[in-house]
């Protein structure tokens, strides 16, 4: 990566895919049986997992790839289908079905702890995040580079732990409306993030549509 620039996308792509404040409606309505020391507790151990998902992906995603045969290229265009799809919810402020199901949301509510399962994976840490840090970290050739994508994971994961403890101030402060305008913000960043994975993965698989 080795750009400034490029550290400061990564840095947003990761909190926007991860959208800590899109996670609070699901948290308050998942935990609503919980006592306050339930409810922290379920923050903690989501946070936790979204960084130890996330920097399991950066570190095995490459040897993934290989594995299958897949090359960055053609993953950089899926995981930007991907992300693009997820936005188009976000900015409808409806969910996205490869973020997070109806269904998996009525299995939750009968589990005794949802901070795993559905809080951590896939709501914050879902198939868009983990994504965006296989393709981030695809591209780091420096030490710099993979502290840098570090810190990345560690500051959404500590967003989120912030965010789901806030929970309740959060939900007062902004409103349904005001979670909802975030989320359409959000999304519309999102989606510039998702059409220049797939413009870099389609120039390329194929060579002759790059810009010169």
């Amino acid at each position: 990566m080795q750009s400034w620039n490029t550290y400061a996308k990564v840095l947003t792509a990761l909190f926007v895919i991860a959208n800590p404040v899109g996670a609070v409606p699901v948290f308050i309505t998942l935990t609503s049986r919980y006592g306050v020391s339930g409810k922290r507790r379920t923050a903690s151990v989501t946070a936790v997992t979204v960084f130890v998902v996330l920097v399991s992906a950066a570190a095995c995603g490459d040897r993934l790839l290989h594995f299958f045969g897949i090359s960055v290229a053609s993953f950089r265009v899926g995981g930007g289908i991907l992300i693009l799809l997820m936005a188009m919810g976000m900015l409808g402020t409806n969910p996205s079905s490869a973020h997070y199901t109806p269904e998996e949301a009525e299995e939750a509510s009968g589990k005794e702890s949802v901070a795993v399962v559905p809080l951590a994976v896939p709501l914050v840490a879902g198939p868009g995040a983990i994504s965006t840090v296989i393709i981030y970290a695809n591209h780091t050739a420096t030490w710099l580079d993979a502290v840098v994508l570090l810190v990345a994971t560690v500051f959404v994961a500590v967003s989120v732990w912030v965010a789901l403890r806030l929970a309740d101030p959060i939900s007062r402060i902004l409103g349904g409306t005001g979670i909802k305008v975030v989320t359409r913000l959000m999304g519309l960043i999102l989606a510039a993030v998702a059409v220049e994975f797939i413009a870099d993965g389609a120039s390329q698989l194929l060579p002759g549509l790059a810009i010169r």
